[in-house]
């Protein structure tokens, strides 16, 4: 009767991570938080719009399939082996997910002396990367991200990808462990901006999350 019990709930248990769902994320900030540098009304309609559709196309796309059980890296680092529907919700998924951690209202937060060090030797400071990832940026032609990553020796690198592709996706040209994501999809920040994507780019900056990010590096450099 035991084994009976216990195979029984080994049956559940899979059926159960089969249909397992993505879940859209609670902000750890109130969506007026990141004024003026993004607008209450982008958060809101970001957050609960675009990522929720996201979040909710990849759970029908996944649906009875081994992809269900997945947690959401794992899918992204084997994504040449699913269909475009998740791939392109799939990278929605982690990109916001990855995206609102790495921001905060928090002020004057900065990185940690060793994150500092890096971006110091490869590029000349602060200045010099915000320089860089900001031309990245602008030079995604129409939707994508800009990335700053911790490549597989230890360095900092920027990229660029389209749409919602992202640096862990076996897809990239190069692959590398995100610890900063900047979305200039338009939905990111056309309300306020309109076409001014650079004055968007500048502001995101007194936004970011440096102990979040620091953390990301330490960890990827591990």
């Amino acid at each position: 009767m035991r084994k009976k019990i216990t195979s029984l709930l080994v049956v559940l248990t899979f059926a159960l991570c089969l249909h397992a769902q993505f879940k859209l994320p609670e902000l750890s900030y109130a969506y007026n938080a990141l004024e003026p540098s993004i607008d209450a009304k982008t958060m809101e309609i970001h957050h609960s719009k675009h990522h929720n559709a996201y979040i909710t196309n990849l759970n029908n796309a996944i649906k009875d399939t081994d992809a269900a059980s997945l947690p959401i890296e794992t899918l992204m680092m084997n994504i040449s082996k699913y269909s475009t529907a998740v791939r392109n919700n799939g990278g929605g998924t982690y990109n916001h997910n990855f995206f609102w951690t790495i921001l905060t209202p928090v002020k004057d937060t900065k990185p940690s002396i060793g994150l500092q060090k890096a971006i110091d030797t490869q590029f000349g400071g602060i200045v010099g990367l915000k320089k860089e990832l900001n031309d990245a940026a602008m030079k995604q032609f129409g939707s994508g991200w800009a990335w700053l990553c911790v490549g597989e020796d230890g360095k900092l690198f920027i990229s660029s990808t389209p749409n919602q592709d992202n640096p862990i996706m076996d897809i990239v040209a190069k692959k590398g462990k995100p610890i900063i994501g900047i979305d200039v999809w338009e939905h990111a920040y056309y309300l306020n901006y309109q076409n001014k994507r650079a004055d968007y780019l500048n502001n995101i900056w007194s936004v970011l999350n440096w102990n979040e990010i620091s953390r990301l590096y330490d960890l990827a450099v591990k």
